[in-house]
């Protein structure tokens, strides 16, 4: 079968024949049609990824068939987190993710845990099936399960444009939430305000987040924050009292110093999250076909350019999940 093989640090995607998989018991093989790249595969193939491990075929995210058994031909998703079958307040000691160090997704057909098989929700095409789970799951996770989020609270969602942030504004827009996001770039603020986000904000422009405090007055109950760096101390600005920071990444590196009196005094938390368990994917996917949620969809490469795609995402321009076609619908 066909797969895009990254064979080491910074090396170009090489797509090259490779072994079909077998699948061991408990595995079901399936015919991948679309994987969705996350940022995780950049920081992979640029080594900076913990569990390194090379050569090794990207992708945490699919959408495909069933390729045998029963159930040759329905259309399916997969939960690309591994062995989180409870409800545990965290990851278990295995748990992994589909990608590394397991081969993942760019490939014709992959075998994966039977029980992280999910039916594609009928309201979706395969591409927008694909775009769904890592980023999905990391996002309502991260504003439910962490979060909180009720209708009426206020959510500022920073970063806008990538697929967890997107994720969260579309769930936190259909549970009835005031929500603002931040970009650097005006187009995005715009395409989000097209997607019910009730404003924005340029994280570029100076004292950025004293202007969005005037918009919302008395601060924000969330923020859903992927970067931190060092804004993480405009954010605690940026809260209300009783407030919650949810932190699911950190690309913009370590915080800078910040005022303990602010966290405290505003009886703020601080709370960091990875991805979710299965019964929280299942509650996701529940909550997707419920309202109808589309995922947006930036842009779709061929197998055979596989490459430019990273090189899309990495670039940062994306509004939504970039994807490989895989196999031809």
């Amino acid at each position: 079968m066909k797969a895009l093989v990254c064979k080491g640090k910074d090396a170009e995607l090489v797509l090259e024949q490779v072994a079909k998989p077998i699948p061991l018991a408990g595995e079901t093989l399936l015919k991948v049609y679309y994987s969705a790249l996350n940022h995780r595969d950049v920081w992979i193939r640029k080594g900076q990824y913990a569990g390194l491990q090379y050569p090794i075929i990207l992708g945490s995210d699919m959408s495909g068939m069933v390729a045998v058994g029963t159930d040759v031909g329905q259309k399916v998703i997969v939960n690309p987190g591994m062995n989180w079958p409870g409800q545990a307040r965290q990851q278990p000691e295995d748990f992994e993710i589909l990608g590394l160090p397991k081969s993942g997704t760019m490939a014709e057909y992959i075998a994966v845990p039977t029980a992280n098989i999910h039916k594609l929700q009928g309201h979706l095409s395969m591409a927008q099936g694909a775009a769904l789970p890592l980023a999905g799951l990391t996002a309502y996770r991260a504003l439910f399960t962490k979060g909180g989020a009720k209708a009426g609270d206020k959510v500022l969602i920073t970063g806008i444009g990538g697929g967890v942030a997107l994720f969260a504004l579309q769930f936190a827009v259909a549970s009835g939430c005031h929500t603002f996001v931040t970009s650097s770039k005006e187009g995005k603020l715009a395409q989000a305000e097209a997607m019910g986000a009730s404003g924005g904000q340029l994280y570029s422009a100076d004292a950025w987040e004293k202007d969005l405090l005037k918009k919302v007055g008395t601060g924000f109950d969330i923020v859903i924050d992927g970067a931190a760096g060092e804004n993480m101390g405009k954010l605690v600005d940026l809260c209300a009292p009783g407030g919650r920071i949810v932190l699911y990444g950190g690309t913009a590196g370590k915080w800078p110093a910040i005022v303990p009196q602010k966290i405290f005094w505003k009886q703020l938390t601080i709370l960091g999250t990875t991805m979710g368990c299965n019964e929280e994917f299942e509650a996701m996917l529940a909550f997707v076909s419920q309202h109808r949620i589309v995922p947006k969809v930036d842009k779709i490469f061929e197998m055979e350019d596989g490459e430019h795609a990273m090189r899309w995402l990495d670039a940062g321009g994306q509004m939504g999940k970039v994807l490989i076609a895989i196999n031809k619908e």
